[in-house]
């Protein structure tokens, strides 16, 4: 598939630049955050449970799609057509990460009974405080352009680790996704349909500024991956000993 012809390439390129500079501080301020990327072997509590709230956050992301295309209806029919197109292809990827976590012998009952992250629930009511008191979906949009960016920088040499620690069929949905994502070159879709929302010099900063909640609130859930699995684990051993 050729690239989308993109608009305002000169903000794209400060945006990704951002972005960037994220990933780095990623690997260097978050515990365990090279984990999926050297370890010799895979901490299997924390990688399934990683696993189950990108599923959780996947069911939730696409109810806050939804508000957002009930606004595109209204303010924008194309954008709405677009993002209605962008959600039709995300919509049931819940169910690759679900295959592989099957194939690890976690079925969806334990799945769907699990309780959120707080990171997850306050990203979620990020999304609908913003579209409420702001007036527009942005924070939803630049979300999404955050994570089909970032996930395009890593998840690649993430999953090529994993499939020599874990096999190359435990990691084949989450493998899927990424292709498809990167196939269907949903960087450019996103940002495009970003920029429907940004008109003005304060609507720039305004997407600058979520850039920086954004990235606080998805460290806040690896933060929480770890205490909730590894950081577990280290304290028991501890006592236990």
């Amino acid at each position: 598939m050729s690239e989308t012809e993109i608009v305002r390439p000169e903000l794209r390129k400060q945006v990704d630049e951002k972005l960037n500079n994220y990933i780095k501080q990623f690997y260097t301020e978050v515990p365990y955050a090279t984990h999926f990327l050297s370890a010799s072997e895979v901490d299997m509590p924390y990688y399934k449970r990683h696993t189950i709230e990108t599923i959780l956050r996947i069911r939730r992301k696409r109810t806050i799609d939804a508000h957002a295309i009930h606004y595109f209806t209204l303010h924008n029919p194309v954008a709405a057509k677009e993002w209605a197109e962008y959600t039709d292809d995300e919509m049931l990827h819940d169910k690759l990460f679900l295959a592989d976590l099957a194939r690890l012998g976690v079925d969806a009952d334990e799945v769907y009974s699990t309780d959120p992250f707080l990171a997850t629930k306050l990203l979620n009511g990020y999304f609908l405080y913003c579209q409420e008191f702001e007036g527009t979906p942005l924070a939803a949009i630049a979300s999404s352009y955050f994570l089909e960016y970032t996930t395009r920088k890593t998840q690649p040499d993430w999953l090529d680790h994993l499939e020599k620690t874990l096999g190359k069929d435990e990691v084949r949905g989450a493998r899927t996704h990424v292709n498809y994502d990167i196939d269907e070159d949903h960087t450019g879709d996103v940002w495009n349909t970003l920029m429907s929302l940004v008109q003005s010099d304060a609507d720039v900063e305004r997407l600058l500024k979520h850039f920086d909640h954004l990235y606080k609130l998805f460290t806040m859930y690896f933060v929480e991956a770890y205490e909730a699995t590894r950081a577990a684990e280290s304290k028991l051993a501890g006592a236990a000993a």
